[in-house]
């Protein structure tokens, strides 16, 4: 946990969630108030100047500044980091209506015009948002609530999203995670304008923080994987938890394909790692009552008690893992983020399914969520590794120098407010500037 999080704020975000089953409002409503942008954070200097990038980032944040009685008082910030004039310069946007923002990503829905959308969790009583950005005459700006529900809870929050063209017709749709109801929805954009929301799962008193979209069993058609488990816990007891999937060109719903018994997993990731053409499932195990973090391998025709347990680390939790080629050698690697141990460098050897090499990357790197993320953004050939630093209120980048990392901070946190970052993600920088 962030020593600069105070334990209140902390029960605040670990709380905040909310279920019931509702109608939805219309789906495709327009916003009724843009959020204008704050001015820019002061750029902070990179330790090697990097040229103009043509790819930003993405930093989805809940901020707790301290109010007049000395509580925090949540609320949500996106930041866009971006690489100018030798530093990186740093935009900060809110919205009134969000709670906090727990991702941002690029999104192109039918009408072809690309745009931002936003996951918010809301305040509560109110309804969370799934909102689509674009820039405009007044900015970078919320322009559209794709879909806004209150699900019931003391809290709701859309909790996380991935796209596919998940039906094969050419659009790109959205499967999104939410608490903690249970509630798994796929968001279709209409080819006249609009979207529609169909809720694919739900289950009361079930918290699902985390999608991944791959093909496991190689048929070519998109599969959906979701991690439900019970409401969070901070004892280490015993929590169950396990990984779904659904196949929504099917109408196949919900599979469970690990069973992760007492333990949870609130971190998966679909990729194909080893490069053998099909993906796997990497599942991020918490660990329980003292016991060590387990990444276990799961293929297409594993049973959801099998997969094969990769790599352990003696730390409570990793709820980032994220693959791709720090080295440029065209093969791929996966970093895992850990709360409390640090960055660790996972590399598997001939046989995928035996334990993989394990190199630590930085240890004075931490975080309650830890967001971290490998892309290509300097356009290299190598992806960096970008990682949110919570303790230390810094985002960090992270380069293969040939023998290790080089880590320079690209943003650095000034005005003293407790922040818990939720995610980090590539955008083009034509998308915001």
């Amino acid at each position: 946990m962030s020593r600069r999080f105070s334990a209140l704020a902390l029960v605040l975000v670990l709380s905040a969630c909310g279920g019931s089953e509702e109608t939805a409002p219309t789906a495709g409503a327009p916003d009724p108030a843009p959020a204008p942008a704050a001015a820019a954070a002061p750029a902070a200097p990179a330790a090697d100047a990097p040229l103009d990038h043509d790819q930003g980032l993405l930093v989805s944040i809940s901020k707790f500044a301290k109010g007049p009685d000395g509580r925090p008082l949540p609320s949500s910030e996106l930041i866009v980091l971006v690489a100018r004039g030798g530093g990186w310069l740093a935009t900060s946007y809110q919205d009134p209506e969000a709670f906090v923002f727990h991702k941002a990503m690029p999104f192109t829905p039918a009408d072809g015009e690309p745009g931002v959308v936003t996951l918010a969790g809301a305040a509560p009583g109110k309804a969370a948002t799934l909102k689509l950005w674009r820039k405009g005459a007044d900015g970078f700006a919320p322009v559209e609530t794709i879909w806004t529900k209150n699900f019931g809870g003391k809290f709701s929050r859309m909790r996380d999203a991935e796209q596919a063209d998940l039906f094969g017709d050419g659009i790109m749709d959205l499967a999104v995670a939410t608490h903690d109801q249970g509630v798994v929805a796929v968001i279709r954009p209409q080819a006249g304008g609009g979207y529609e929301v169909t809720e694919i799962d739900a289950e009361p008193s079930t918290f699902v923080h985390e999608i991944e979209i791959g093909d496991l069993d190689g048929d070519g058609v998109p599969e959906v994987y979701a991690t439900p488990s019970e409401p969070n816990r901070l004892d280490g007891t015993p929590q169950h938890g396990s990984v779904v999937r659904y196949v929504p060109a099917k109408g196949e719903g919900r599979v469970e394909v690990a069973d992760l018994g007492d333990r949870h997993a609130k971190e998966i990731l679909v990729d194909d790692v080893d490069g053998d053409g099909r993906d796997e499932l990497y599942v991020s195990i918490e660990a329980a009552q003292g016991g060590d973090l387990e990444v276990r391998r799961f293929e297409g025709d594993d049973a959801a008690d099998e997969g094969a347990a990769i790599a352990t680390v003696t730390d409570p939790m990793a709820r980032f893992l994220t693959a791709g080629d720090v080295d440029g050698d065209g093969k791929k690697e996966m970093v895992l983020a850990a709360k409390d141990t640090g960055l660790w460098l996972l590399r598997p050897g001939d046989d995928p399914r035996a334990t993989w090499d394990k190199t630590l990357i930085d240890a004075k790197s931490h975080g309650f969520e830890h967001a971290a993320l490998l892309t290509d953004l300097d356009g290299d050939g190598k992806d960096e590794l970008y990682v949110a630093s919570d303790d230390d209120a810094e985002i960090r980048r992270y380069r293969w120098s040939g023998s290790g990392f080089d880590r320079e901070v690209i943003f650095k946190r000034t005005d003293g407010a407790s922040v818990l970052t939720w995610n980090l993600n590539a955008v083009p920088v034509d998308l915001v500037e």
